[in-house]
């Protein structure tokens, strides 16, 4: 399947959401691939898109007490953590996803990483009609970023294996429902055969 992407290398982008040591702890359980597997698959991403002179969007999420966003609902996620403090470095990229000089950061206050931020101004700007989505969590961040992307005009490929979520049921409802009607699912593998 992945012969059939073309991708350009002068029109797509990779975007890599929540990398973050606050959301990609190796220690999170998560399904159906570990965070290790979704890291080393997004630097392997990351390393083929710097090579081939190709944009690497690194989108991280800030969130203290006053940025968050404080909806009414049935499951906040931040109830269980009221008290808790946020450690320093919860937004640092981790380990292996440093920020390069060429790589364009955006941080974000949502799930989506278009609302409130550049993403689109920068990728238009870069001529990108085409975005290569890697992330944690499927259903959440990369799912948000996508139905933007898609309603933007944004050709997608997803990399199946380099995007997870908290359960395999979570994943693959995205991945089946929503991510393959507004774009390409594929396997890291198939996009850097592709690159």
């Amino acid at each position: 399947m992945g012969s059939d992407l073309n991708i350009n290398k002068n029109k797509t982008g990779l975007v890599i959401i929540d990398l973050q040591k606050g959301i990609a702890a190796p220690e999170r359980n998560l399904a159906p691939h570990s965070s290790d597997t979704v890291l080393r698959n997004a630097i392997r991403l990351a390393e083929a898109f710097r090579k081939n002179g190709m944009p690497v969007f690194l989108v991280h999420v800030l969130s203290s007490e006053k940025e968050r966003l404080n909806v009414v609902a049935d499951e906040n996620p931040w109830a269980s953590r009221a008290n808790a403090q946020i450690p320093a470095d919860w937004a640092a990229f981790t380990p292996g996803l440093e920020p390069k000089e060429t790589d364009i950061i955006i941080t974000k206050k949502q799930w989506g990483a278009f609302y409130g931020t550049d993403l689109e101004l920068q990728l238009r700007r870069r001529s990108i009609d085409t975005i290569i989505l890697c992330g944690i969590a499927t259903n959440y961040g990369v799912e948000s970023t996508a139905r933007f992307a898609y309603e933007y005009g944004f050709n997608q490929i997803f990399a199946e294996d380099s995007i997870t979520s908290m359960t395999k049921e979570m994943h693959d409802a995205s991945v089946n429902y929503v991510l393959k009607r507004i774009g390409r699912v594929r396997t890291t593998e198939e996009i850097l055969k592709s690159l």
